[in-house]
């Protein structure tokens, strides 16, 4: 039962797909039919946010014990979060333009911080990639993910609590849990939040056998 989570990803990814369209939402001004998009772009941001944890975890215990093992599994995370990341600015988007009436707008924090948490793991991966030699690569590019994941989640989850903000949640804002996240859709919220961060998982496992097996080949 070791790929429990891979069949687990499926179901429940499968689950939400059928049943967040199907489903019974509130009937709320503005969102309507798009608080839908809870089940969607929510998830995979708490997914991405799951794989660069991950990513964080494997760069500081690559600088407590030197395996080089470690640095190339925090790289292969922060690649599932960044790849995660791409659906979720889409959702967002789609879900900006018919709330709000714009697919993106520079007047809202969160939105600026997201913009600014990806460049700077874009940065991450350039950093990486200009090193040559391995172990400076590996030492250098570790820091600086710790670093990125602390900036990343000041721009998305601090800053924007501090000042206005259009996203539920923040800049005083109530979070959708608070006023309209009823009983039907937590049934399958939840089970999407559970699903994304099984698949993102089992992405991160690929990249990381892959790793392995190039590993063994240079050797």
């Amino acid at each position: 039962m070791k790929n429990w989570y891979k069949i687990a990803s499926v179901i429940l990814i499968l689950y939400t797909v059928i049943f967040g369209m199907l489903g019974v939402v509130p009937r709320l001004p503005i969102l309507n039919e798009t608080i839908r998009n809870l089940y969607y772009h929510v998830p995979l941001w708490w997914a991405m946010m799951f794989q660069m944890g991950v990513s964080l975890f494997y760069s500081a215990k690559y600088l407590k014990g030197g395996n080089k093992q470690d640095e190339q599994f925090a790289y292969n995370a922060a690649l599932v979060g960044i790849l995660l990341s791409i659906p979720g600015l889409i959702t967002g988007s789609l879900w900006a333009k018919f709330t709000w009436g714009t697919w993106w707008t520079f007047q809202d924090p969160k939105l600026n911080g997201v913009a600014i948490g990806i460049l700077i793991y874009v940065i991450y991966f350039i950093l990486r990639a200009s090193i040559i030699q391995e172990m400076a690569r590996a030492r250098v590019s570790s820091v600086f993910n710790i670093f990125a994941f602390v900036m990343f989640m000041l721009f998305i989850m601090v800053f924007p609590r501090l000042t206005d903000s259009l996203h539920p949640g923040n800049g005083g804002n109530p979070a959708f849990g608070k006023y309209d996240l009823d009983n039907n859709m937590r049934m399958i919220f939840y089970p999407a939040v559970i699903g994304w961060m099984c698949f993102s998982g089992w992405l991160l496992n690929i990249l990381n056998r892959i790793s392995l097996i190039k590993s063994k080949i240079d050797d």
